[in-house]
């Protein structure tokens, strides 16, 4: 130490190699501690910020209907596209031990539930929201088997009414509704049960909503593959009745995809597929096509409907008797597909053409429905207790000759049943 006047001089020992060293790696560590700290805060401030804990990212979708033509392929379709997908179903044994059902529901959760029950559809929604945190969608693709008036208004609207108050009930967010395009001429009670639901849809303000008629379905033109395949002809009644069916897969991706669509949202779509307008005889010409035979017709009068339906409904008002009214009902209905365009070339979507598809059954075959075959519905007209088939709605047992006559009037409108056009409760 040296003295300098009055004032006492420390000279440092120098830092050696060593003590340099360890400083340097500890301010080096301090500082790496705080810019973690700091780093860290900070994303907990931006996650604090943006989390929203009761919306999980997956979105989820309600199927009703979900056993249906249609609403099964909507269920598929909801599944690929990232949903969680609910199904509801009146049974589910049935779903669990069908091999078809199966294929469709893969990915999907299937919840039993009576949908003209009001009270049971809102506690299986509001199950739905708590579990899943939201109801992003529902799609409705209800209607009823056999397109009765009881029927009808029980399901077409009823049960779809009771979909939409719990959906709006649960805040969910929009709500899709397969319709059909023959609505736009109502002359069957079906369809001025689908009106009556469609004119509630656009009143209320709660809920987004799309209402999609499509045409006829490729399914609902093939019904007459089996006579063809036997050597029978194809049964025609007017030469010029067209469609431009959709098919259902395709169908199905529409209709989810309006659940986030805006260009969709709050409209009535009528929906076509890709073919042109296609006539009876064209629609013959490709299914012979198909199984690669040559084409041969048989022609038959409308009027041989005119005469079974006034005949049904004039002993329905003599005994007042709902079956027979039904089965004029049934006659109606017929004759309405038979005559009537099934077309819409405004606004057309998908690619699967009917030749397509007929050529894809001609192989694969298709699934028997007895309500989307005028053969299967007469079989069921001349035996209304069979059990095994599971009829939901009291259907006259006729006579042979009554078969018979109606049989040959309706066979040529095969498939093109409104239980074909629609998904199915």
């Amino acid at each position: 130490m040296l003295e300098v006047g009055s004032c006492r001089v420390r000279r440092n020992r120098p830092l050696t190699p060593t003590t340099s060293t360890m400083a340097i790696l500890f301010l080096v560590a301090a500082l790496g501690s705080f810019m973690s700290v700091t780093e860290a805060f900070s994303q907990s401030l931006s996650a604090s910020a943006t989390a929203k804990p009761s919306s999980p990212e997956k979105r989820v979708a309600i199927i009703a209907g979900a056993t249906g033509y249609i609403g099964r392929s909507v269920v598929q379709e909801s599944v690929r596209q990232g949903y969680h997908t609910v199904a509801l179903v009146r049974d589910i044994q049935k779903v669990q031990s069908s091999d078809t059902f199966k294929k469709f529901f893969e990915g999907a959760e299937v919840i039993e539930c009576d949908v003209s029950d009001p009270n049971q559809i809102l506690e299986t929604f509001q199950t739905v929201q708590q579990t899943s945190g939201r109801i992003d969608g529902i799609v409705s693709c209800l209607a009823s088997r056999s397109g009765i008036k009881k029927e009808a208004y029980a399901i077409d609207y009823q049960a779809t009414l009771n979909c939409l108050e719990a959906g709006i009930a649960c805040n969910a967010g929009h709500f899709v509704l397969l319709s059909a395009i023959c609505v736009r001429k109502p002359l069957l009670q079906f369809q001025h049960a689908k009106l009556k639901f469609e004119a509630a849809l656009q009143s209320q303000t709660s809920i987004g909503w799309t209402s999609c008629r499509p045409t006829a379905y490729t399914k609902s033109l093939s019904g007459q593959l089996g006579r063809l395949q036997e050597g029978k002809p194809f049964l025609i009644f007017q030469d010029s009745t067209r469609a431009n069916p959709i098919d259902e897969s395709e169908l199905a991706t529409y209709l989810v995809d309006c659940i986030t669509e805006p260009s969709r949202r709050n409209r009535i779509i009528n929906l076509g597929g890709p073919d042109r307008p296609l006539t009876k005889i064209e629609q013959g010409e490709m299914l012979f096509r198909a199984i690669g035979k040559e084409p041969k017709y048989s022609r038959l009068p409308i009027w041989i409907f005119d005469v079974s339906i006034d005949l049904l409904q004039w002993l329905a008002d003599i005994f007042r008797s709902e079956p027979l009214e039904n089965a004029a009902e049934l006659g109606r209905i017929g004759k309405y597909y038979a005559v009537e365009d099934m077309v819409e070339t405004e606004n057309q979507y998908g690619t699967i053409t009917l030749q397509d598809y007929f050529n894809r059954i001609a192989v694969e075959g298709q699934e028997f429905d007895p309500y989307t075959s005028m053969t299967g519905i007469l079989g069921l007209l001349k035996n209304k207790n069979d059990k095994q088939q599971n009829v939901p709605v009291e259907i006259p047992a006729l006579q042979q000759p009554q078969l018979s006559l109606i049989q040959n009037s309706t066979l040529a409108n095969v498939g093109s049943s409104r239980s074909a056009t629609e998904g199915v409760y």
